[in-house]
């Protein structure tokens, strides 16, 4: 166990160092920002987000919760959302968004990081997809398949929960840790058995591989999304002012995605690629609602950690109460 503790960290030290290098060096705001009231001169201020295609860039854009920002926005695009909070850890980011399970493992790995703010995302197009052809009709049929998945996403701990309710560990199937685009070929050409994913990649999947859906999340799983900060960002007051503006902002553009499916779904369609009437089923299914950051949250945080533990897909137990942070409860938006 210490050796796989070991090797956690050294590869997320590693991965996260480059990712560092490639962002370029730490922006620290320090008391160039405050002034001598106390107040904070957000033109001073730099964020550094860490994005995915179609994530907030895109969704606070179409909602036009841009405009106005007072304080520069770096934006640096990541395929997913563990290496993304390796780049946080890092300190090449300030924040970023991501799902259910990568906190769980950067939580793991010791990473300085916090929950802010989060939403629950529909859960409909969280899925294990089969091919259209495929013999398999239930769950428990996945026993001895090659399914892909995306290493500590989301999707991952939804797998862990459809094959626990099986009867079946993560032992019993043969995991293939692929990224999307990568998973969609193969499960295309017959390559792999099952995939583990979620929207937009769910209705891709669909729509461009005739795949269908053998579960989906509703009953297995959580839809949080939530956005993570760096400790340190969240120790500087400047940076700090800053965050409470972007988490708003992006309270904000979720609501709006909820009653605007159709223009979201048009920004989402051409910041990923994807046709037009995927992205907007996928909004349509991601309809979500903001959840404060509460003890309801910390308990179903601590069943991810708990799920990968108990399969030692992470190097021992994390206490994921220590991993959130409060502070932006107070935001009230409609």
């Amino acid at each position: 166990m210490n050796r796989l503790r070991t090797l956690l960290t050294s590869l997320l030290t590693a991965t996260a160092l480059a990712v560092s290098a490639g962002c370029g060096g730490g922006t620290d705001t320090g008391d160039a920002a405050v002034r001598a009231d106390g107040s904070v001169d957000l033109s001073k201020v730099t964020l550094r987000v860490g994005d995915q295609k179609g994530g907030q860039r895109a969704l606070l854009g179409a909602a036009g919760q841009l405009d106005g920002v007072e304080y520069r926005i770096e934006w640096k695009q990541f395929t997913s959302g563990p290496p993304l909070l390796e780049a946080v850890n890092a300190g090449a980011l300030d924040l970023g968004a991501v799902g259910n399970a990568p906190p769980v493992f950067a939580a793991a790995a010791g990473s300085k990081i916090k929950i802010v703010s989060a939403a629950d995302i529909g859960l409909t197009g969280q899925a294990v997809l089969v091919p259209k052809n495929s013999p398999i009709r239930t769950p428990a049929e996945l026993r001895g398949r090659r399914i892909a998945v995306a290493k500590g996403s989301s999707a991952h701990y939804h797998l862990l929960t459809v094959l626990k309710r099986a009867g079946l560990s993560f032992a019993d199937i043969r995991p293939q840790y692929l990224a999307p685009p990568d998973a969609l070929a193969a499960l295309s050409s017959g390559k792999i058995d099952a995939w583990a994913v979620w929207d937009p990649y769910t209705a891709q999947g669909e729509a461009q591989a005739g795949a269908r859906i053998l579960v989906d999340g509703r009953g297995y799983t959580t839809g949080y999304n939530v956005i993570v900060a760096a400790d340190k960002a969240l120790d500087d007051k400047a940076k700090e002012a800053a965050l409470r503006d972007f988490v708003t902002r992006r309270q904000r553009a979720v609501l709006w995605s909820n009653d605007h499916t159709r223009e979201w779904g048009a920004v989402w369609a051409k910041d990923t690629g994807l046709p037009v009437p995927i992205a907007e089923k996928a909004a349509e299914r991601r309809a979500a609602r903001l959840v404060q950051v509460d003890d309801a949250l910390v308990r179903h945080e601590q069943e991810v950690a708990d799920a990968f533990a108990d399969q030692k897909l992470i190097p021992g137990r994390v206490t994921m109460a220590d991993f959130v942070d409060r502070r932006f409860n107070d935001i009230q938006v409609k």
